[in-house]
């Protein structure tokens, strides 16, 4: 047995390692960049932690919730960082899963994507109103939906045209 197999799985580790370290930098990068708003703001990360899903593949659960997370205490919404963490981490696991399906050349790749994304945000629109209405009850939850959304949207905008591009690259 050589140990030549053992050191391309820890270069292939080393690599994932440090792509999910830079991708949870860019995730906070685009949480910074917000929007505010009366419950909190809108922000680009979840576009970041979509790309993530498509790039890295389940790993994105780490950069999407770390990034994130970091975004909220930062920001100073400390009440928010853990679930947060368990959200955005869930929806970049989730959104990775379905997008390891979706490399076709047609538009059953695209729509596979489309999918994953929608998913994705409405695990981070779910997961928020839920948090949101245990914390606080249902009727203040009820005002962040719609601006939950709006992120979402933003966020799949973000996303679909950027792993398109990814996608193309790599066949090449």
């Amino acid at each position: 047995m050589s140990d030549n197999s053992g050191k391309t799985q820890q270069g292939s580790n080393l690599r994932l390692i440090a792509e999910c370290g830079i991708l949870a930098a860019l995730v906070f990068i685009g949480t910074e960049l917000r929007i505010p708003t009366a419950l909190g703001f809108i922000n680009l990360g979840d576009g970041v932690i979509l790309i993530a899903s498509y790039f890295i593949g389940p790993a994105a659960f780490f950069s999407g919730a770390i990034g994130s997370a970091l975004g909220d205490l930062i920001a100073g919404y400390p009440v928010y960082i853990a679930p947060t963490f368990v959200i955005k981490g869930v929806m970049g696991l989730v959104a990775a899963l379905i997008m390891s399906k979706s490399h076709a050349k047609n538009i059953a790749g695209f729509m596979v994507r489309l999918i994953a994304c929608i998913l994705a945000e409405l695990i981070m629109v779910g997961g928020y109103f839920a948090f949101e209405a245990f914390m606080y009850g249902k009727e203040a939850a009820l005002g962040s939906v719609a601006f939950n959304f709006i992120q979402a949207g933003a966020a799949i905008v973000i996303a679909l045209p950027l792993t398109y591009a990814i996608r193309v690259k790599r066949q090449k």
